[in-house]
């Protein structure tokens, strides 16, 4: 085996030794546990920190990049345009509705001139659900976003996990 500072040959003393004995590769070697014991600590200080709404924010970006991955080959759900390389997870209900901020039936692959410009073109994105899902399910989403719902740290880790896995499956 071949040392991962000096490159010269060494036989290990371990199964997992990488470096030689050599007063300056055992100096790299500690060197380099050090740096990732402290990126190991900063990362767990980081998770520590975070507030739910941190958690809320990567949630809803790995839950949009899910939408875009399932979506990116239908049209707008508005304007029933080809999607474009860019365009938006649009939300029927606003995330101001937390009850629906992550139901895959409320939040549907939109241009960015619907989503954006015409601030969601939600008369049109209605009948486009509509046809998308069934009018039962609209109905039943619109009961749903009028509920109260408070997420938790452990819920939004939870979606976060999922989503990452639905994009992986994708």
């Amino acid at each position: 085996m071949r040392c991962r500072n000096c490159k010269e040959k060494f036989e290990p003393i371990r199964f997992n030794q990488k470096y030689c004995l050599e007063s300056e590769c055992v100096r790299v070697w500690v060197e380099s546990e050090k740096t990732k014991q402290w990126k190991k600590t900063k990362a767990k200080m980081k998770a520590d920190l975070m507030t739910l709404s941190d958690y809320m924010k990567i949630a809803q970006q790995v839950f949009n990049k899910y939408i875009r991955e399932r979506d990116k080959n239908k049209l707008c759900v508005s304007c029933e345009k080809p999607l474009g390389a860019k365009f938006d997870a649009g939300h029927y209900y606003s995330t101001k509705h937390k009850s629906v901020t992550f139901d895959e039936d409320n939040v549907h692959g939109q241009c960015v001139t619907c989503n954006q410009h015409k601030h969601g073109n939600l008369l049109n994105y209605q009948i486009g659900i509509a046809k998308r899902i069934g009018g039962d399910k609209v109905l039943e989403l619109h009961v749903k976003a009028h509920e109260t719902k408070k997420w938790t740290i452990e819920e939004i880790k939870e979606i976060i996990a999922t989503y990452k896995q639905k994009i992986k499956e994708l």
